[in-house]
């Protein structure tokens, strides 16, 4: 197993504040706006970008997470699976939901999210934020409106998002791939 280092600090705090300045210049005072962390690994990454965006502009934005375990196309061909925790304390009808995701490869677990969001009400506008876009790697056609790092992957590699808040030592985001 070779590992390549593709993104870590400082380079990752810039790319973080730059995703947030995006965020502000399309949703200005949040005013009519939530933001919604993919359970379970994206979610440290949404609590990021929720904290940076509340400390910028100063404004309280409805924050939540999502599991979208039971709504996976490939739920019943898996082995048994532990759910993780949905809160979401809010409703999202006709709201803008920025949904966020640490690493975007298949697009299957963003769909799979789009309908675990209907049990919340219908978005006006849902718009998705990841840290790492594996494009070409695509098996349904969905793409990132705010993206941190393009990166270009075989099947057989693996995007590995490492962060503090997960208990390692330092931020860092690996490309693995397995010989």
């Amino acid at each position: 197993m070779q590992r390549k280092l593709i993104l870590s600090s400082p380079l990752l705090e810039i790319t973080i504040s730059r995703l947030c300045q995006e965020l502000i210049e399309n949703h200005q005072d949040f005013a009519n706006s939530v933001i919604i962390g993919l359970q379970p690994r994206g979610i440290h990454f949404a609590k990021r970008i929720h904290q940076e965006l509340q400390q910028i502009t100063g404004i309280k934005i409805p924050f939540g997470y999502l599991d979208a375990t039971f709504y996976r196309d490939d739920y019943r061909r898996r082995e048994l699976v532990k759910a993780n925790e949905t809160k979401i304390s809010f409703v999202i009808e006709n709201k803008r939901v920025v949904l966020i995701d640490d690493v975007l490869a298949t697009g299957r677990m963003v769909r799979s999210a789009l309908d675990a969001m209907t049990a919340f009400g219908r978005p006006k506008k849902v718009e998705l934020c990841v840290l790492v876009d594996r494009i070409y790697n695509r098996d349904i056609p969905i793409h990132a409106d705010y993206v941190g790092k393009k990166v270009n992957t075989l099947d057989t590699e693996k995007v590995l998002v490492e962060l503090q808040e997960q208990g390692h030592e330092a931020d860092k985001i690996w490309l693995i791939t397995d010989n």
